[in-house]
């Protein structure tokens, strides 16, 4: 049997379904501007979130930098918390790309207030950069997978909007937040100017993620796209898979969510395990849970857990994150939680 593989919901496969429209595609060259399918995927996400225009684009990082550089200037800065994905796994990206610094931001489980956002601004004086953009992350993953309200979000907006920042959605998992919430994308993505959305991880398509904004500003932005070698052929098919995705994959996102709520209350048995955030904070497709010193690095701890059929991924040095998605089987509960039992009782 092969391993149970929860480190991630980007490490779904297309379905026979997704296959089939991906193989039905239309292909050109998006670069030379003849990409049908592409063109209707832009249009299409646009639309959905309330945008004028949307960019395709290979990956969420990409999508966030391409933001940033659209947004700022070299010396300029960033406001995010300090738990951000653009901070932690864009590999320095925002600085070396865009020449930008990143003024970290606390809250609890990645979402800060707007009186965090006015604390930040600097002087305009010559000795400070340049505050020039807001990002927030709905869901945020190092949160747990935590979701923003309508009320936080706007409130924060609204902040920057004070003091001329622009405000960016880091949205790789936005319609998770949306089925959790009870929003639309439109609605939570209005007083954002630019939102990024991944449609490889739990929507389920093999590659891809979408930059939206004004036309002008996406205009800007396919340039960068160019420069930062983004731009792609026959990408029809990778066009055909997301739009695939987005028809029939958004409202079972749900039943990831309810699976990761039900493994946590498993985990939470478990002596030496304890979930956090608690159970009762688990709102999307993530469960994160630390170790008891008892049981070593968490490294040391996944390696065992490979080797007893299930893959998690450590997250610090002992926090452990399982992630829900599409490809999970029926048993998976069963089979996740006689793993961490076998490793907990090795370990002790």
């Amino acid at each position: 049997m092969n391993a149970l593989d929860l480190r991630s919901d980007t490490v779904t496969q297309p379905t026979p379904e997704m296959r089939s429209a991906m193989m039905a595609a239309p292909l050109g060259d998006d670069v030379l501007g003849d990409e049908s399918a592409v063109h209707e995927l832009e249009r299409k996400i646009a639309q959905m979130l309330g945008k004028e225009a949307g960019l395709f684009v290979p990956s969420g990082t990409m999508a966030n930098q391409l933001a940033i550089r659209g947004h700022c200037e070299a010396g300029d800065e960033i406001i995010a918390h300090g738990e951000s994905h653009i901070i932690h796994y864009e590999t320095g990206a925002p600085a070396a790309l865009s020449g930008c610094m990143i003024r970290p931001l606390d809250g609890p489980r990645g979402i800060f207030n707007a009186a965090a956002v006015h604390a930040a601004i600097r002087n305009r004086d010559i000795h400070s950069p340049k505050s020039r953009l807001v990002v927030a992350e709905n869901t945020h993953n190092r949160g747990g997978g935590s979701v923003w309200t309508l009320e936080q979000f706007r409130s924060v907006s609204a902040a920057a909007r004070e003091h001329e920042l622009s405000v960016h959605v880091d949205g790789a998992r936005l319609f998770n937040a949306c089925v959790v919430a009870g929003y639309s994308p439109r609605a939570f993505l209005e007083s954002a100017d630019t939102a990024s959305v991944c449609f490889s991880k739990g929507l389920g398509a093999p590659v891809g993620s979408a930059l939206v904004g004004s036309s002008a500003f996406i205009d800007r932005a396919r340039r960068f796209r160019k420069m930062f070698g983004g731009g792609m052929r026959q990408s029809g098919f990778l066009a055909a898979a997301a739009i695939y995705a987005l028809d029939h994959h958004v409202d079972r996102l749900k039943e990831d969510h309810a699976r990761a709520k039900t493994l946590a209350v498993q985990i939470a048995k478990i002596d030496g395990l304890t979930v956090d955030p608690p159970v009762d904070q688990i709102e999307s497709n993530m469960v994160f849970f630390s170790l008891h010193e008892k049981f070593g690095d968490a490294r040391d701890f996944c390696a065992k857990l490979h080797s007893a059929g299930v893959q998690m991924i450590p997250m610090g040095a002992r926090r452990v994150r399982a992630v829900m998605h599409l490809d999970v089987p029926n048993d998976v509960i069963e089979r996740a939680v006689n793993a961490l039992t076998t490793v907990a009782k090795m370990s002790a």
